[in-house]
Order: structure tokens, then C-alpha cells, then sequence
């Protein structure tokens, strides 16, 4: 009988990289794929009789609350899923025997440098929803010993929403964009912090803790959408403009980039640059 797997957060662009590319990296396990409607993970008696049933292996928590903007305006909704659910999640996984995987994000950051952050770095969220996520970490390392928490930045996946194919829709309109400039991170495309996660798995590796994962390279939004419309080789209407934090309304980290040694050593793999992985996501899509 092959070791189960549950991904939660199955309608997500990484739950669906995953499943794309599970059939091809491993077949020595069962793999769960689970939305809201299959598993609400904010019900905690739900998470712990599904656990105790299936005995998995191993949790990818792909699930989470990731309109920033929204947030803010619904905190409760967003604690509810990124830190309440989680709590859950890591309740029967540590009841269960079952190693959690959990994607945080570069948002646990304020920003407040030019250095890319190591994952020893103090956290210092400046909004609802990287507060929310690092309460979700706070508990799991706290309660867990056998936990891979890996914080990521900028996802992006063809066929999904995210700036990408927000990008790629909004030139069609024939209408001027104007996108932020002085925001800068590593975007990350999900199919490859999918094989990472695969690899982990497939390594049987103790090397638990926290680590980063991103596209090596760094950029603005208004560089990373230039670079789509350069490879796509299509040229809309398009300036940059600058991004004002502004106190109660909406704090963004204006540098974000992660510091990914950490993960490329323990685990020895080679991370694409993001001009790399962005055109193979274009290409899936454009046929180039």
C-alpha cells in the first residue's frame, strides 16, 4: 500500500502545479487533492477525523487567505484560514504522525531593507494578511518537530489567477497599464517549488525547519510585466508609477526578496533564474 499524501488548497496554482507534474516526478504515493468543498480545514473536528481516517504521510498546506487588499478589510476571515486552520492542520498532523509542509510567504517581512531576508531574519509583518500568516508559522513551530514551513514570494501559474495572467488578460484590452515600479521581489513560478516539494518528499529528508523558496534574480512588477509582453513579443501601452504605503489603509513590503541559499544547499539543487521559468510558463500557454 503506497504512503498517502494530502494537498490542501486543490483549486490553488500550486495545488494544481503539484498535480500536473505528480504523475511524472513520483509514483510511490497516493496523493489527496482537497478544496473546501471536500475538506473545510476551519472546522477542526473535520481536519481531525479526515487525519485520523487516512493516515497520511505527509500535508502540503497549499490552502490560504492571499488577497492582500481584502485582508484588511476582512482580518477575521483571513486569520480564520491562514492561522485558526492551521492550527488545526498541525493539531492532527502532530496527533496523526504526518510531517506538515506549509507554504508561507516573503510577506512575514517589512521590508525594510535591501538585503534579501534569510529565514533567520526577524519577522516584522506591516499588514493583516502577513500577520495572519506568520501566526500560522508561530504555531506550527511551536507545537511541531517534524514541519517544513517554506515561505515563497510572487507565485505565479498559467491558467491561474496572478499577476501574470492579469497582466496578459488587461494588454488584451487595449487600454494603458500603469504598474508599480519601486515594489521588488523574486517572482516564482508554482511548477517549481512543486518539484521542490517533491524532491523533499522523495528525499525521506529529517532536514526539517523553515526555509525559503523563490526564482533566483530579482525584479519589479513593473519589470516583471515588461518581461512578459518582451517574450510574448506583443508591446500594449505600458508606464510604471510608485506604490505609497499608506498607514490603515495598506501596507505592502517594498523589498521582499528571499535569501534562498538555505534551501539550495540542504536539499542540492540548482533554482532557475525567473526570467528562465517565465518564459517556460509563457510557453505552455503561447506554444513557442
Amino acid at each position: 500500500m503506497k504512503p498517502k499524501i494530502l494537498v490542501t488548497g486543490a483549486k490553488g496554482q500550486l495545488a494544481k502545479a503539484i498535480k500536473n507534474i505528480v504523475a511524472t516526478y513520483t509514483k510511490d504515493y497516493e496523493f489527496y487533492f482537497v478544496s473546501k468543498a471536500n475538506l473545510d480545514i476551519t472546522k477542526a473536528q473535520d481536519v481531525k477525523a479526515f487525519l485520523t481516517k487516512h493516515r497520511f504521510e505527509y500535508c502540503i498546506n497549499c490552502a490560504a487567505y492571499t488577497n492582500v487588499a481584502e485582508a484588511e478589510k476582512n482580518p477575521k476571515k483571513a486569520f480564520k484560514i491562514n492561522s485558526e486552520a492551521v492550527m488545526y492542520l498541525a493539531d492532527s498532523c502532530k496527533a496523526s504522525n504526518t510531517i506538515l509542509i506549509h507554504i508561507s510567504t516573503d510577506y512575514v517581512f517589512s521590508g525594510e531593507t535591501n538585503i534579501p531576508y534569510i529565514e533567520t531574519d526577524l519577522p516584522n509583518p506591516i499588514n493583516v494578511y502577513g500577520k495572519s500568516k506568520l501566526a500560522g508559522e508561530a504555531y506550527i513551530t511551536k507545537n511541531l518537530s517534524s514541519y517544513f514551513i517554506i515561505r515563497t514570494s510572487w507565485l505565479y501559474y498559467q491558467n491561474t489567477n496572478n499577476f501574470m495572467t492579469t497582466m496578459l488578460s488587461l494588454s488584451q484590452k487595449e487600454t494603458p497599464l500603469t504598474v508599480v515600479d519601486n515594489q521588488i521581489g523574486s517572482p516564482t513560478y508554482a511548477e517549481d517549488l512543486a518539484k521542490v516539494i517533491l524532491k523533499i518528499i522523495t528525499l525521506k529528508t529529517n532536514k526539517f525547519g523553515i526555509y525559503h523558496y523563490s526564482n533566483s534574480g530579482q525584479t519589479s512588477w513593473y519589470d516583471f510585466a515588461k518581461t512578459i509582453f518582451n517574450i510574448i513579443k506583443t508591446n500594449p501601452s505600458l508606464s510604471p508609477k510608485k506604490f505609497y504605503n499608506i498607514p490603515s489603509v495598506l501596507n505592502r513590503p517594498l523589498f521582499s526578496v528571499l535569501n534562498t541559499s538555505k534551501i539550495e544547499q540542504t536539499f542540492l539543487f540548482k533554482i532557475p533564474n525567473w526570467k528562465t521559468s517565465l518564459k517556460v510558463a509563457l510557453s505552455k500557454m503561447y506554444k513557442f
